[in-house]
């Protein structure tokens, strides 16, 4: 039924979305230094990343599960590379800039970017493809018509950008209420964390 499938799909969407990560650090560091567009955008990006990840669980099932498994370890390696990117990219920057300058503009363009940047990033969170590996399993090849899995994948998306805006707009009101020093404190941790989620990831790829 409709309603079954939407409920499940929003269980999903907060399920991937809810627990800490690197991406909800990201959403919330991108609120505090560019105001709420940009981290909107961010947390846009993660939920279309979400989405279409329900939409591939919705249509495969069973089938995909299993393919993805070979991938995973490639995808933790890039992953590793991306997070450690942005971090080191981010103490740079923070670095470079004075408390009065933590601020730049926020742009069309700075938005489409950083969307772009999140959907990327989300697809290759390890995370996210092992939790919506584990959600192909379980939802297996079901015979569910058209509508229930529209149903499913837009109640996942939304489910997620709810979760997403929410962050977005946590780090803007720091954005807009902080002082400079602390914006500049709350980057630096922000990225700190990041590149400790890069560090994790890394560890777990070690053998033994």
């Amino acid at each position: 039924m409709v309603p079954d499938a939407f409920l499940a799909g929003a269980l999903a969407g907060y399920g991937v979305a809810i627990p800490v990560g690197p991406i909800a650090v990201l959403i919330i560091e991108t609120g505090v230094r560019r105001g709420f567009r940009v981290a909107f955008a961010a947390g846009a990006g993660a939920a279309t990343a979400d989405g279409l990840y329900a939409l591939v669980a919705a249509l495969a099932g069973l089938a995909l599960a299993p393919l993805l498994e070979p991938v995973t370890t490639p995808l933790r390696v890039a992953a590793v590379g991306v997070l450690a990117a942005i971090g080191l990219r981010g103490l740079l920057s923070v670095a470079r800039r004075d408390a009065r300058e933590v601020d730049p503009a926020a742009t069309p363009a700075s938005a489409l970017r950083i969307y772009g940047q999140l959907v990327g990033l989300t697809i290759l969170n390890p995370l996210t493809v092992t939790y919506f590996a584990a959600l192909m399993l379980g939802l297996g090849a079901t015979g569910s018509g058209p509508a229930e899995k529209a149903a499913f994948v837009a109640a996942a998306f939304a489910a997620s950008l709810s979760w997403q805006t929410l962050l977005a707009a946590a780090g803007a009101l720091l954005h807009r209420h902080a002082s400079g020093g602390l914006r500049v404190a709350t980057s630096l941790a922000g990225n700190l964390i990041i590149l400790g989620f890069a560090a994790r990831i890394a560890y777990d790829l070690l053998p033994g």
